[in-house]
């Protein structure tokens, strides 16, 4: 037995390690948001540019994350954990103390690129350090730090702001980074290095595609999307590059990404199905802020505590489903999933400009069991089949996926709520002449004359509340028929057979 509770232990220990590293990246997704018009304020930006502190964050992280799985074989998966943890924190620190904008921006970039193998490190961790049968747990706690993070992100980055600065969005990192590294550097196992080839070529093809589509979704609306020779020079690109590097992987000797993790069938439909959860998810965290704002009046603080309880969701239906994935089909946790995701937004569809914080918490505590039935269950059959040499490398790719499906799927929510929002008031500005009754039973505020001017300013301000709920409400819906349009996926899935033990498993489980 003393082995037994030895091994058990250090499994814990590795776990709160990469457990705070976890929390740290995926708080950073979300945190900044809030504060941005503060960081506008201090370093004298204007919109525009003080976006490019979210923007450099995500280009770096998305060009850096498929490099982690040859990083992690060239100078071994400890040793490149430990160097992201300190690269993040030291960053987060200099983003912390930044005076200019160019600099908070370049630490940014920094962040970015430090912290972009994070997530797909510590997965593939946790995935060799935990048996084959223990994978659903796993992958549940691990599942906490992902989803959390960027849903209490708002809260915590608002409390923060609000009761000191935005200088303490970045360096809440530090206590967490210096935990993990410790933790880190004492508690996982290093593996093996590899002498691989690095494929140049194909890397800086699928860098130049995911650099040119993140700038693309990031300012196209800014831009006023096709309008702008940007926008459209960037997306031609994006797509020649990732042309070119599709057809480089599969014609050459040693490419940059093995296809033989593409032939995989549950690894290849769990790719779509994290890119469709990254839509859904952060695309309804990117719209919930601003509707509670600026249509419904609340302040930071109070949005963030109307947005917990989705958190809150997330990690019990994430705890539950932990212990049912290997007792259950997990195709059925995944359909349960997306019901509960497709229902709360036929909740959130509903609203009205004068929605009670009662169904808006309790739309947000069902969409948060919904995450969490999908999203235990989805890390855990992506892999389930797929050899653990690939592991570190489809990681990273499946977090990547997620993040991509999480940009494109804001970009065109926002971008439909700004043009919905003009078409909605011109229709319903049509309703509103002296040929129909809607102006007679109009009730003004107190102190406005009717027929005034004071009293068509209020009106056109109220006609475009009413256009923007109406827009937030049509986005809603379209990211509820998404949700059921990926029903049909879950049926390619194989369920996974409970085979024998790998060597590497084996002896985790001695071990243990």
């Amino acid at each position: 037995m003393a082995p037994t509770a030895s091994g058990a232990t250090h499994r814990g220990l590795t776990t709160v390690s990469i457990m705070l590293a976890t929390i740290m990246q995926a708080l950073d997704t979300t945190i900044a948001n809030v504060a941005l018009p503060h960081m506008q304020g201090s370093l004298s930006a204007t919109e525009e540019e003080v976006a490019w502190v979210l923007t450099s964050y995500i280009v770096a992280a998305a060009i850096m994350m498929p490099m982690t799985g040859f990083l992690a074989a060239r100078i071994g998966r400890k040793r490149l954990f430990a160097l992201s943890i300190m690269g993040f924190t030291a960053a987060s620190v200099l983003c912390g103390i930044a005076t200019s904008l160019p600099e908070l921006v370049v630490f940014r970039l920094l962040q970015g690129i430090f912290g972009a193998g994070l997530v797909p490190l510590s997965q593939a961790v946790l995935l060799d350090t935990f048996p084959r049968e223990q994978h659903g747990s796993a992958m549940a706690m691990w599942g906490v730090g992902v989803m959390v993070g960027p849903i209490l992100g708002p809260t915590l980055g608002g409390y923060l702001t609000e009761v000191y600065n935005w200088r303490w969005v970045f360096f809440i990192n530090l206590p967490f980074g210096i935990l993990a590294l410790l933790g880190i550097l004492a508690f996982v196992q290093e593996t093996e290095r590899e002498s691989r080839r690095f494929d140049l070529f194909g890397f800086a093809l699928l860098s130049l595609a995911i650099g040119a589509l993140q700038l693309m979704l990031d300012r196209g609306q800014t831009l006023d999307w096709l309008a702008s020779a940007e926008i459209v020079t960037e997306a031609t690109v994006a797509g020649l590059a990732l042309y070119m590097f599709l057809a480089h992987i599969l014609t050459s000797d040693q490419p940059f990404l093995q296809p033989a993790l593409f032939r995989d069938r549950n690894f290849a439909v769990g790719l779509v199905l994290s890119f469709v959860f990254g839509v859904v998810l952060l695309a309804t965290l990117a719209l919930l802020p601003p509707f509670l704002q600026n249509l419904m009046g609340y302040p930071v603080l109070t949005t963030g505590l109307v947005l917990a309880p989705r958190g809150i969701g997330s990690m019990a239906a994430m705890l539950m489903v932990g212990r049912l994935v290997n007792r259950v089909d997990i195709r059925g946790l995944l359909l349960a999933g997306h019901l509960l995701m497709a229902f709360s937004l036929w909740q959130m569809a509903g609203f009205t400009a004068d929605v009670g914080r009662s169904a808006v918490v309790v739309s947000g505590l069902i969409q948060g069991f919904g995450l969490g039935f999908i999203f235990v269950p989805l890390s855990t059959v992506a892999f389930s089949t797929l050899a653990p040499r690939h592991r570190t490398e489809a990681t990273a790719m499946f977090s990547l996926m997620r993040n991509i499906g999480s940009s494109i799927g804001i970009s065109i929510m926002v971008a439909l709520v700004a043009r919905n929002t003009q078409v909605n008031h011109a229709v319903l500005g049509e309703q509103l002449n002296s040929f129909r009754g809607a102006l007679e039973s109009l009730s003004l505020p107190a102190g406005i004359e009717p027929g005034s001017t004071a009293a068509l300013v209020w009106l056109n301000g109220e006609l475009t509340r009413q256009a923007a709920v109406i827009a937030y409400l049509d986005d809603f819906r379209l990211m509820m028929w998404v949700t059921l349009a990926a029903i049909p996926l879950l049926f390619l899935l194989r369920r996974p057979d409970k085979p024998a033990a790998t060597a590497d498993e084996a002896a985790h489980a001695t071990a243990g």
